[in-house]
């Protein structure tokens, strides 16, 4: 499984998921459709899903174009406010993309219906993968829009602080200056 980070936006991250084997990928939160694109080609893979951590526009306003411009793309999420949606995801439900699996973590509080996804590869030495969204960033923890604080800290502590200790954390925006200079 291979991981391409993609920075759009003024801080946002969506990111391409690649199974080497097959060549087929993921998108996680497709914001900017060129971008994304023009990623797909340079890789050489074909596109077959979205995942979407959340509604916002910066996290999801990719997703209309895209499955108009690729007949067949699922599109995955929590929240029937998400653009394009094919398929609503539940708390624990675990996908397949051909070797590649995804376990939706419910993660409410950011807005309420955000899901996290956990990656990984069986019989892969490699660590497995979370996909936060909005919901943990290095430093921090995604505002409060839609949930209450027992809610992130339930999400934190008993949802995503369970995950393997190796797992790797692709976060939706890049904002560990900002979070590291608060907590100082």
């Amino acid at each position: 499984m291979k991981v391409k980070v993609i920075s759009v936006l003024e801080d946002n991250y969506m990111y391409l998921v690649i199974e080497e084997s097959t060549r087929h990928a993921l998108a996680v939160d497709a914001a900017v459709p060129k971008r994304l694109l023009e990623i797909i080609r340079k890789e050489n893979v074909v596109l077959k899903a979205i995942l979407t951590t959340h509604h916002h526009w910066d996290h999801a306003r990719g997703n209309e174009e895209l499955a108009q411009l690729l007949p067949g793309l699922q599109v995955f999420g929590a929240d029937e406010r998400i653009g394009a949606l094919t398929h609503r995801v539940s708390h624990g439900q675990e996908l397949s993309f051909g070797t590649i699996r995804v376990r939706c973590l419910f993660t409410p509080c950011h807005t309420s219906g955000h899901m996290c996804y956990f990656m990984w590869e069986d019989d892969s030495p490699d660590a497995p993968a979370l996909f936060s969204g909005d919901t943990l960033f290095v430093g921090g923890c995604g505002q409060f829009f839609e949930g209450t604080a027992e809610q992130m800290h339930t999400n934190l502590t008993q949802i995503l602080g369970t995950l393997p200790k190796d797992t790797k954390v692709f976060c939706g925006h890049e904002c560990t200056v900002r979070n590291l200079k608060f907590a100082l």
